[in-house]
């Protein structure tokens, strides 16, 4: 490892009231390019400090930026992903690897999570939840209802669920390529996150994507969710209030870019509807991709490298929160 790992610490500030309650953990800056959540964070810090609201139940957590080094360099990552692969492991390979190491046992210690991300692409605010209640082998839950009043408490238009199922579909597509790798117990591993390590230990957690990377609201909405858990979970005084019901969306497939002059027909943004049949991109060889039904685009990314993900696509589900 180089000496770099050494001088950019993680930041860790805790609250704990004297009346026992919830246990919420607030993360941000998970990825050093998304700066909404910091931002959020610190506002909420400071007014913790300021006594312009006190925490009356409970723990409160915040880390500020998660990934030092992705955040001193100014980009996504600082050696990988930190927000896959989010599991202890001996030796850590790596700096992200290292940072998780830390925040596992951090995670352990609470019941909620709360993680505050931003997009490349233009879109609005969302939040993204995780399964429902089941007991099978790639995800078992059993706090989907107190997820679903998190994320339906946090006030954006729309919420998200499918991430872990179709990040597995798109292991299974491309291993079944030529020369594609078979998907192992450590290949589903690197799909995990925050979210996904946290339902393991048996809390819950909701990701907030609070916008646009450059979006000057994102800040807003990130410091806005960050009060509304705290009221959801009765950590701070809170007015009675009815939350507006998002639309919420499936995720049901996820397209990979091939070839670096793979070329979207438009520019999408996150949320852009779509009618079966309606084209979408067309590869370097001149195929046209095609809707495969009514709905959604999500997480568009023109700039993605061959090879990885270029756009996800989702329908309206029928869960209800």
């Amino acid at each position: 490892m180089t000496s770099l790992h050494a001088v950019v610490p993680l930041r860790i500030h805790s609250f704990e009231s004297t009346a026992p309650g919830p246990r919420l953990i607030v993360l941000g800056g998970v990825h050093g390019d998304e700066t909404c959540g910091t931002v959020g964070i610190e506002r909420v810090l400071a007014e913790l400090d300021g006594g312009t609201f006190t925490l009356l139940r409970g723990t409160l957590t915040l880390v500020p930026v998660a990934n030092p080094l992705a955040r001193q360099r100014q980009r996504r990552e600082g050696e990988r992903n930190l927000n896959r692969l989010f599991q202890p492991s001996t030796p850590p390979a790596d700096y992200e690897a290292l940072i998780t190491n830390l925040l596992c046992p951090l995670l352990d210690r609470h019941d909620v999570l709360l993680d505050l991300h931003s997009f490349q692409s233009a879109g609005d605010a969302f939040a993204m939840i995780g399964p429902r209640d089941n007991h099978g082998g790639l995800e078992p839950f059993s706090r989907a209802f107190e997820e679903g009043q998190l994320a339906l408490h946090i006030g954006t238009s729309r919420v998200v669920e499918g991430w872990l199922d179709i990040y597995a579909a798109g292991l299974a597509h491309r291993a079944s390529l030529p020369g594609g790798a078979p998907v192992d117990d450590a290949a589903l591993a690197f799909g995990w996150g925050t979210n996904e390590y946290m339902r393991s230990q048996g809390g819950y957690g909701v990701t907030l994507e609070c916008g646009q990377h450059r979006d000057r609201a994102a800040p807003e909405v990130a410091y806005g969710a960050i009060l509304s858990a705290l009221r959801t979970l009765g950590m701070i005084e809170a007015a009675p209030s009815l939350p507006s019901r998002p639309a919420l969306l499936r995720l049901v497939s996820v397209t990979d870019r091939t070839h670096e002059e793979d070329q979207f027909v438009r520019e999408w943004a996150t949320f852009d509807a779509v009618a079966q049949g309606e084209p979408i991109g067309v590869r370097e060889d001149g195929t046209m991709l095609h809707a495969e039904r009514d709905g959604f685009i999500v997480f568009p990314n023109a700039e993605a490298l061959p090879g990885t993900e270029w756009f996800y696509f989702a329908v309206e589900s029928d869960r209800v929160l």
